[in-house]
């Protein structure tokens, strides 16, 4: 007897049968027909696509906040994406509380933990370098071992002010000096400090969020070459994110991008309650179909919102479907329509190919996703 079976699904590596078993919140049979298996529950997906749950690196859901919040379920289980990672939104001050509000939300939340100790309070939160102190973060990365997996610097001019990169390199001071490696993920903005200097501070595991944004200290040069300091960082290992965003995805970037061979590592909505309910970025899905205009195939965009985030954050029950891994699935179709996509800079594109999740399933437990 199994909790639960999902029947007549489909592979997003080559579009075969695929069937998974979950009992106790575990992958306990994964195959292209389960047979002789007795379930409390069967939900037949009727040649859906059945992949791991997708996970969000790049959100912002913490409610308490007045500049960038959301409740977590919207972002997650309600648009068929199983866990998401709140970036930064929470520093030492507030992680607490942030962590005691998740624990009654259907969808999986992980945090990284702001450099500053006050989170985003107000968008310069790095202005004040007092802000920035060791013992306090040591001491909620030790009390929330399993809730914090990384550390967040938003390293642009309204944050950080005329601190340049010293909160990076605080960041990465801290990094060293903790029991346990946590990867930095760091947000690049408008200038000062250029992206030569943030990059020349990150090593490899990093994730540089918003690497594909049409801003002046963004990874192309004026006449749309790519900065020789962005290959260095990449071919060195520093994981490229999308984080989408309000302000930070720009559709001819990504082109040039991908055209150079500086392919994503992670895709990511860069989420909360504004740019979800007026755009542009709206959801994880949609976030995917735009990527999938640079030519990247539904297997190469899944992974960017499975396997690669749960490498990046050390996710190791998650984003993988495989015996004894943590019961999240994310069931979708694939579909032809016609789509108006917009950029973080107004640009538009059409697709004519639709992700449309339809369920979220974390640890065994199914949820239907909320018409968009």
């Amino acid at each position: 007897m199994v909790d639960l079976v999902v029947k007549n699904g489909r592979s997003v590596r080559d579009d075969s049968p695929l069937e998974v078993a979950i009992t106790a919140g575990k992958i306990t049979a994964v195959g292209t027909q389960l047979t002789g298996i007795t379930a409390q529950q069967t939900i037949d997906v009727a040649g859906q696509y059945v992949s791991a749950g997708w996970i969000d690196d790049h959100t912002h859901c913490y409610e308490k906040l007045s500049l960038y919040y959301d409740d977590p379920d919207e972002d997650g289980v309600k648009t068929g994406v199983t866990t998401v990672i709140d970036a930064g939104s929470t520093g030492a001050d507030n992680i607490a509380d942030f962590y005691q509000r998740t624990r009654a939300k259907r969808t999986n939340v992980y945090a990284l933990i702001n450099i500053s100790k006050t989170g985003i309070l107000a968008q310069d939160e790095l202005g004040d370098m007092a802000r920035v102190q060791w013992a306090p973060l040591a001491e909620a990365v030790a009390t929330y071992p399993d809730f914090i997996v990384g550390i967040k610097a938003r390293e642009s001019h309204s944050v950080v002010v005329d601190n340049g990169v010293q909160p990076l390199v605080q960041a990465k001071a801290f990094q060293a000096k903790l029991d346990r490696h946590l990867p930095v993920m760091v947000h690049v903005g408008a200038n000062p400090p250029e992206l030569e200097a943030i990059l020349a501070l990150m090593t490899s595991g990093d994730v540089l969020t918003h690497a594909y944004n049409g801003k002046p200290n963004g990874i192309l040069t004026p006449d749309g070459m790519v900065k020789e300091a962005v290959f260095d960082a990449y071919h060195r290992g520093v994981r490229f994110d999308v984080g989408h965003g309000t302000d930070s995805y720009n559709f001819n970037t990504g082109r040039i991008a991908t055209r150079y061979g500086l392919r994503p590592w992670s895709i990511s909505t860069d989420i909360y309650h504004r740019n979800r309910e007026s755009g542009p970025v709206h959801d994880l899905a949609t976030t995917l179909e735009k990527m999938m205009l640079l030519n990247y195939s539904l297997p190469e965009v899944i992974r960017m919102v499975t396997v690669a985030p749960a490498d990046s954050f050390h996710l190791t029950q998650k984003g993988r479907l495989e015996v004894g891994l943590d019961g999240d699935l994310t069931i979708f179709k694939v579909t032809d329509g016609t789509k108006t996509l917009t950029d973080s800079n107004g640009n538009t594109q059409v697709t004519e190919q639709l992700i449309q999740p339809t369920q979220a399933i974390v640890g065994g437990t199914a949820y239907e996703v909320e018409a968009q």
